[in-house]
């Protein structure tokens, strides 16, 4: 029988073992951490009964794609759950934009047709753009001239698109959510995150995992049990001698990781490409427990999901110039997650989860709970006498945490031009790594962070490919 070892328990580790096990393949799943997840835990980290997710919590990427059509977690218990505001965006002063599931509605509030013909089109065919998007962009694309025109926008600079837009509210709205990226916004592809994830907003929305992000985990899991695979925890695996030999490896690791636990199974060439993998910007995170939720004077924003604390589009360039620079802003990009909009289970009486973090540089080594409650309360005054609880975690807890996060990277590698084409390196086929029979499935490898899957199931496919040639 043919065997496989998949090293990292996060979503593109199960989902890469789900996918071989599926076809028959006797599939181990090695994890260093005592519980699986990687970047889809839960947790109460504040308060008893109250569930935050540990890093990723919104997944509009994750419901309609080649995985998740393929294996059906809600078979295995999974539940989406979507806000009535996909988005929001508040400005000084009370004023503030929002994204809502129609691209109408969006456009009519923002009173802003060019959001209209900007996303109207792509919402349409978001279907076969996000089929191509989740590819290596090496490859070519299925749905050609719906890719071309998803490709026109997304590799200028966000700054730019931002300008085809009307109002200061709709080019905020559109450089908030570019902002994912973390790049700077007058870089070249700055748009590519910012288009899709706008696009997929009104096309599917951003949804919950009913119960926490563990959810999506949990899913996975019972899917890999019913199809005879295995996880063991707490097995810290430096080098393949630590482990059975196999005849497919799949790591979900960096691929700088990949490269050391190969050793010389790997090629000179194979490896040097793997060790010019340049991780960018970080994240510090604070997981709040506010009674009564975040009193945000735009009101919409009380109804979203996500919330991008961030001010304008000339001060969000600034920032994220600044902290591609290496450089702390006092006035940073932060991220409001407040998942019990979409799914009240994770407040408990009257107290609600906020899971919020700020970009940072790389290595960032202190604690940045008070820069992002000075954002927050600057779009939200009061919000500081709400809260009854905090957790904080660096940079360098993000690391210690999941090794993947390297320098508190949560994004699994920067963002550039020639990694968004060619993460982690040029190749036609990025996840094989030469003839070592091992392959990478982590977000380094097309198609980038997000609890979605693909990076692992791409992966197992094209072990699979190999293995009927």
């Amino acid at each position: 029988m043919v065997t496989a070892n998949v090293i990292g328990s996060g979503p593109n580790g199960l989902a890469a073992a789900v996918t071989l096990a599926k076809a028959g393949i006797d599939v181990t799943v090695y994890e260093r951490s005592d519980a699986p997840g990687g970047g889809a835990r839960s947790a109460e980290a504040t308060l008893p009964g109250l569930v935050h997710d540990r890093c990723a919590g919104f997944h509009p990427l994750a419901v309609d794609n080649a995985f998740m059509h393929s294996t059906g977690l809600e078979h295995y218990g999974l539940e989406w759950a979507l806000p009535e505001v996909q988005y929001a965006h508040p400005l000084d002063y009370g004023r503030g934009a929002a994204a809502y599931r129609s691209v109408e509605r969006t456009a009519t509030e923002l009173n802003d047709p060019a959001w209209r013909r900007l996303f109207g089109p792509l919402t349409r065919q978001f279907s076969a753009i996000s089929a191509d998007v989740a590819q290596p962009m090496l490859q070519l694309p299925q749905a050609p001239v719906q890719f071309a025109r998803f490709g026109l926008r997304a590799g200028l600079p966000a700054q730019l698109l931002a300008a085809l837009l009307r109002t200061d509210e709709a080019k905020a709205l559109f450089a908030g959510v570019a902002g994912h990226g973390i790049r700077p916004l007058h870089s070249l592809g700055s748009s590519a995150v910012g288009v899709t994830l706008a696009t997929a907003a009104h096309a599917v929305g951003w949804p919950v995992a009913k119960g926490g992000s563990a959810a999506i985990v949990d899913a996975m899991l019972a899917a890999l049990e019913a199809h005879g695979g295995t996880v063991e925890t707490g097995a810290q695996i430096d080098s393949l001698a630590d482990v059975p030999s196999a005849d497919i490896v799949m790591l979900n690791t960096t691929p700088g990781a990949a490269a050391d636990i190969l050793g010389s199974k790997l090629s000179d060439r194979v490896a040097a490409g793997l060790r010019r993998f340049r991780h960018g910007p970080a994240a510090a995170t604070v997981n709040l427990a506010v009674e009564g939720g975040i009193p945000w004077t735009f009101e919409p924003a009380r109804r979203a999901g996500t919330v991008h604390v961030t001010g304008s589009v000339p001060e969000m360039a600034f920032v994220e110039r600044q902290i591609n620079k290496g450089i702390m802003p006092r006035n940073p990009y932060v991220l409001v997650g407040q998942q019990s909009v979409a799914d009240p289970s994770r407040a408990h009486n009257g107290v609600h989860p906020i899971d919020a973090y700020a970009h940072v540089p790389f290595g960032y080594p202190h604690d940045a709970t008070e820069l992002i409650l000075n954002q927050i309360e600057r779009f939200a005054p009061g919000v500081r006498d709400r809260i009854v609880a905090t957790a904080s975690r660096t940079t360098a807890d993000l690391e210690a945490e999941n090794p993947n996060y390297v320098g508190g990277d949560i994004i699994s590698g920067s963002n550039t031009m020639h990694q968004l084409l060619f993460r982690p390196r040029p190749a036609l086929n990025p996840y094989r790594l030469g003839d070592s029979g091992a392959y990478l499935c982590s977000a380094s490898a097309p198609p980038g962070a997000g609890a979605h899957g693909m990076a692992g199931y791409n992966a197992a496919n094209a072990a699979l490919a190999e293995l009927s040639a």
